[in-house]
């Protein structure tokens, strides 16, 4: 398949290159500045894209199967402390994005796109969302010692996941689990729907590698189409 890749210089975004060209596809990796990009990878090349404007994106679907996103604003890999004030600053930003590639793929009805979003829509219980609590928001956001404002960006991701279930574009939402570290490619996780997937010590976590595994499964073998789902230990 001929896979296109937003974030592709990110913590999950280039973990999904990798996995994307381990396992033979062709893949168009995307930036906000690819002018310095030096790649020595077989079957890639790179691209620049904006994924709040819908006609950048349209430009980069041509040829695509599937348009995986692993969009943040910033670089949480490279700058975190500066990922987190932009969006902080902007939380209306994934909104936006969501807005953008939507709206660019109704003239690419066929292209799927898998999306790589936050894990603050889950739900506690059938109904209950995690980001509709402040105490157990901000005891997560205080856990990674982030500022407590943060939590006007996690409910952003919460605001695009719902643009995304009114429409009827080829989506698939990937909340992943509430703690997301590298680590450990094991390709042995368990995934679930809306309520995020416990380990034995009631913590949910995945390493960034295994939810690489996880959207290339999806992107491979859809599962979830016009659905979320969710990945744990």
């Amino acid at each position: 398949m001929h896979i296109g890749v937003i974030g592709a210089t990110g913590t999950i975004g280039s973990r999904i290159v990798t996995e994307a060209l381990d396992r033979g596809h062709q893949v168009t990796a995307f930036s906000r500045d690819v002018s310095s990009r030096q790649e020595n990878r077989e079957n890639i090349r790179w691209k620049q894209v904006d994924v709040t404007e819908t006609g950048s994106v349209a430009a980069v679907l041509p040829g695509l199967d599937v348009l995986i996103s692993g969009f943040g604003p910033g670089n949480a890999a490279n700058d975190p402390a500066d990922a987190v004030a932009r969006a902080i600053a902007d939380p209306g930003i994934y909104a936006r994005a969501a807005t953008a590639l939507l709206t660019a793929l109704e003239g690419f009805p066929r292209v799927r796109l898998i999306v790589v979003g936050g894990a603050a829509s889950l739900e506690l219980e059938p109904g209950r969302v995690f980001a509709d609590s402040d105490e157990l928001l901000h005891a997560a956001i205080d856990g990674f010692g982030l500022p407590r404002e943060y939590a006007a960006a996690l409910r952003g991701h919460g605001d695009a996941l719902n643009l995304f279930r009114t429409s009827n574009r080829l989506w698939t939402y990937l909340s992943p689990a509430v703690e997301i570290t590298p680590g450990e490619r094991t390709g042995r996780f368990r995934i679930g729907g809306d309520q995020p997937v416990m380990d034995a010590e009631g913590r949910s976590r995945i390493s960034a590698e295994d939810a690489a595994v996880a959207v290339l499964d999806e992107a491979e073998i859809p599962r979830f189409v016009q659905r979320r789902f969710t990945i744990g230990y």
